[in-house]
């Protein structure tokens, strides 16, 4: 029986029952908010924050919820964390992946950006570039690159009202026309056979024409994505040329990504920064 299926078994085994009162409640809240800050947590049952840390350690544990830094989120294949929660998700790690992929994007490049918390920062990050030119799905994008020295061109399509992201039919048809230097997307979840994984199917129809039609695909990401359940698959990892992510991947991921030869860029300084 390999690990993954051993982790399984013992997620399937695992009852709910043998948690503290607390620990229920705690589980309750965090799927009930999508995210929920250790901080509030520890100010709703008057415990210290290392308290609920450890609480929160043992439903993690047995895959009943996902750590982030700051708190905990439900633990989904099917809904992802709600988007105002998700933008203060490890951002400053965001923050410093968006610095380092804007390093390997040179001035007058064609890209696409995609929806997601991540690549609205490298969008930031690209505030000093000359003379780009950004096809993009995400009116947050849209405008912030509106403000610097480039050429925003915008899909057309549906616009979620939770995120400003736009997709649909003709989202799909209008990335279709374009041939760009540089693909820029996120992703809800890796799978350890290196499936890249998403929430929406409207989403990923975009993401997978953007993978299309880009002669360079970067997947911008954090760590905790890694291992993360997500509904519909995307791409292979195969497919993407590099990954950009805050701390090193699980071995597992690091010798597949070599494999695929897929390079790695991780912020962390005691990382190595390819592999």
């Amino acid at each position: 029986m390999t690990e993954r299926q051993k982790r399984k078994q013992k997620g399937m085994k695992f009852n709910l029952e043998s948690l503290s009162k607390r620990q229920r409640e705690i589980f309750n809240i965090v799927n009930e908010r999508g995210f929920t800050p250790i901080e509030s947590l520890a100010q709703h049952f008057e415990v210290t924050p290392q308290t609920i840390r450890r609480d929160i350690n043992k439903l993690c544990k047995n895959n009943l919820l996902q750590r982030f830094h700051g708190g905990a989120g439900r633990a989904s294949s099917v809904e992802n964390v709600d988007y105002s929660a998700r933008r203060n998700i490890l951002h400053q790690e965001k923050r410093l992946i968006a610095e380092m992929v804007a390093k390997h994007i040179p001035e007058h490049a064609s890209m696409f950006i995609n929806i997601g918390t991540t690549t609205e920062e490298v969008a930031k990050a690209l505030s000093n570039h000359k003379s780009l030119r950004i096809i993009t799905n995400n009116l947050n994008v849209a405008q912030t690159m509106s403000n610097n020295d480039c050429e925003v061109i915008v899909a057309g399509g549906m616009v979620r009202q939770r995120d400003k992201g736009i997709t649909g039919e003709a989202t799909v048809e209008f990335i279709k026309q374009f041939k760009v230097d540089y693909g820029i997307i996120g992703v809800s979840g890796i799978d350890e056979d290196g499936t890249l994984l998403d929430y929406d199917y409207h989403e990923v129809r975009v993401a997978r024409e953007i993978i299309n039609n880009a002669r360079n695909i970067f997947l911008v990401t954090d760590h905790t994505k890694f291992n993360r359940n997500a509904m519909v698959r995307i791409a292979d990892l195969g497919e993407i040329d590099a990954i950009f992510t805050d701390k090193r991947p699980p071995q597992v991921f690091c010798d597949l990504m070599k494999s695929k030869e897929v390079e790695l860029y991780v912020t962390e300084r005691d990382s190595e920064n390819e592999e």
